[in-house]
Order: C-alpha cells, then sequence, then structure tokens
C-alpha cells in the first residue's frame, strides 16, 4: 500500500516517536523549517514533540497520541519524524494499526525509527521511508542529493536510480555547522556480483533485530535486505548482528544485500567488511553490496520499506533501480 504523493501545499507534521525534538538546536528547527517550506510545504508539529524526561524522551502515551493525531489529522499528508533514539520499539504494540491502515501517509525517518516503520509494514502493508529526519533539514550545508532523493521517493511514482554521491561526510554537523569535511566517495562495493529484485525491508541493524521472535517483524522472503548501523558499532558487533538475522529461516530466500556506508568511529575498514562478507556462506550467490549512500553519513538516501528494487552488479558496474510500489 503506498501512501498519496507528497504535493505542494501539503501539510508536514513533525513528531519525536523516540528521542524529544527537544535536543534539536533551536537554529537548526528553524532552518528545517524554513527549507521545508522553501520546498512549498506547511510544517506543523505534533503536541509532545519538544516534551522530555530524564532521558530525554517522552511518555508512551504522548509519543502515541502525537502518532495516532498525525496519522488521523485528514490535513497531514506526511509525517517527519524529528530525530531517532533509542526507544521506539516502546510504542509497537499500543500502535492502532487499524487508524493506520485506514489513514495511509508518508512517514519517514531512520535509525530507531526502522522499529516503527517495519512493524507498521508488517502490520498494514503501508509501504514507509528510510530517509532524512526533521532535524536533517536543519544542515546548513546540506547536500542536494538528500533533498532530490527525499522529493524522488516521496513526490512521484517514477522508479529512480539510487545513484553514489561525489563526496561523503562523517561530521558532528549539529555541533559545527562550519567545520565540515569532505571525502571522494567511489561508489557501492560490490562484495558479490550478480542480479536480483526484491522487496526491499531493513534500515538500522540493531533496532531491526529487537523486532526478532515478535509479532512485528516483517518477512524476509524474498526480500532485498538493506541494513546500516552507527558509531556505536563495530566489527564484531556488526559481525554477530547481520549474523543474527542471517539464521532466520526466511533468510535463506533473501536476493540482495545493501549495506549502508559505516561512521568512521565504527573502524569498520573496506578489507575487513569483505573478509567477514565473504565468510558467510549464507550470502553465496546473491549481489552484495556496502558503501551504499543511506544510513548515519552525509548525503542520505531515501528508500522506500516495503518498496521495490532491481539490482544489477556485474564487470564492475552497480545500478540500483528503485521503485515506490
Amino acid at each position: 500500500m503506498q501512501p498519496p504523493r507528497l504535493q505542494p501545499g501539503d501539510e508536514i507534521r513533525v513528531i519525536a516517536p523516540s528521542m524529544s525534538m527537544a535536543i534539536v538546536k533551536g537554529k537548526q528547527i528553524e532552518l528545517a523549517k524554513e527549507r521545508l517550506e522553501g520546498l512549498g510545504f506547511h510544517v506543523t508539529f505534533g503536541r509532545y514533540v519538544d516534551e522530555h524526561d530524564l532521558v530525554f524522551s517522552t511518555s508512551v502515551e504522548n509519543r502515541l497520541a502525537d502518532l495516532h493525531e498525525a496519522f488521523g489529522d485528514p490535513n497531514v499528508k506526511a509525517i517527519f519524524t524529528a530525530i531517532g533514539g533509542y526507544n521506539a520499539n516502546q510504542l509497537l504494540a499500543r500502535i492502532d494499526y487499524e487508524l493506520i491502515r485506514d489513514n495511509p501517509k508518508i512517514l519517514i525517518g531512520y535509525s530507531d525509527i526502522t522499529a516503527l516503520q517495519l512493524a507498521i509494514y508488517r502490520k498494514t502493508g503501508l509501504i514507509t521511508y528510510s530517509g532524512p529526519f526533521f532535524s536533517t533539514f536543519g544542515m546548513k550545508q546540506m547536500a542536494d542529493y538528500t533533498i532530490q532523493g527525499m522529493l524522488a521517493a516521496l513526490t512521484n511514482d517514477a522508479p529512480f536510480e539510487l545513484e553514489a554521491t561525489d563526496t561523503w561526510s562523517d561530521d558532528k554537523w549539529y555541533l559545527d555547522q562550519e567545520d565540515r569535511t569532505y571525502y571522494p566517495n567511489e561508489g557501492p562495493l560490490a562484495v558479490n556480483e550478480g542480479k536480483a529484485e526484491g522487496r526491499l525491508i531493513g534500515g538500522n541493524l540493531c533496532t531491526l533485530n529487537l523486532l526478532q521472535g515478535t509479532e512485528f517483524m516483517p518477512s524476509l522472503k524474498g526480500a532485498v535486505l538493506f541494513i546500516e548501523d552507527d558509531n556505536e558499532t563495530h566489527l564484531m558487533k556488526f559481525d554477530r548482528d547481520l549474523q543474527s538475522i542471517l539464521h532466520l529461516p526466511e533468510a535463506k530466500d533473501l536476493k540482495a544485500v545493501l549495506i549502508g556506508r559505516f561512521q568512521k568511529e565504527s573502524d569498520i575498514t573496506e578489507a575487513a567488511l569483505v573478509s567477514l562478507l565473504k565468510n558467510k556462506p549464507e550470502l553465496d550467490g546473491i549481489p552484495v553490496l556496502a558503501n551504499v549512500s543511506f544510513g548515519h553519513t552525509d548525503p542520505i538516501a531515501t528508500l522506500p520499506v516495503g518498496g521495490y528494487a532491481e539490482i544489477t552488479a556485474e564487470h564492475g558496474r552497480v545500478d540500483i533501480l528503485v521503485y515506490g510500489a
């Protein structure tokens, strides 16, 4: 079930189902609002988006209230999550999935928001979007790649190429908007070549693993698994987290694996990553691509969770074509 496309003049509601937007600097909030309104949209905020407790989140009840109000409000056409965090999975058992099924609309974010996205897809069939946060739009030197990728995924029905960026950055831009360092991007690394197509299922790997064995875990049968992780991961943690996914019965029917670029603090080198992946017989015979432009580095692509992808990785060339439904 694909939500209606975002159009000029539409209302975007910002909610904080994980950590509070209170941790985002005021100037970044102002810039994010101005940037989205400059694209022709109208930005509003959930009632509890700034409320926070000792762990910089707020109650399950208040986070659910903002989520349900956003889906239930006919004026709201898209829901942008403020930021990630650690506890979005607290909401899953109490979400009104029937409300969401009856009022399909865009939901976008990444990292901890993966829990919401996969649960909603599993329970309703609604395609959601792994892509920038509202706070991402408060980046002073925001890449056009991120903006255009979001618009391609949310505003039209045409398939789009998931292209490589020219450069990438791992700066803590939210602490210093001026001192930025960019690195050349050599594009996706084809660990295993081949051709494949299938449903895009995935997001943040450690968050995805929280859903194993629950009613909120979507099927991996015939899926193109896309995974990424933040700077809290390292090679051995990534190894066992990925292995846990590959042990799932339906993982034997995976069509391909896409891995988002790691942050430098993870200290995961290309050589170590290739060695790790080549040592997994479960991945033999399917395309496996690393250094894809999604996840916790900048710029960030937008991918439809539950959408469709065609992948060709042959003779050193990589093409990823993405369909919204």
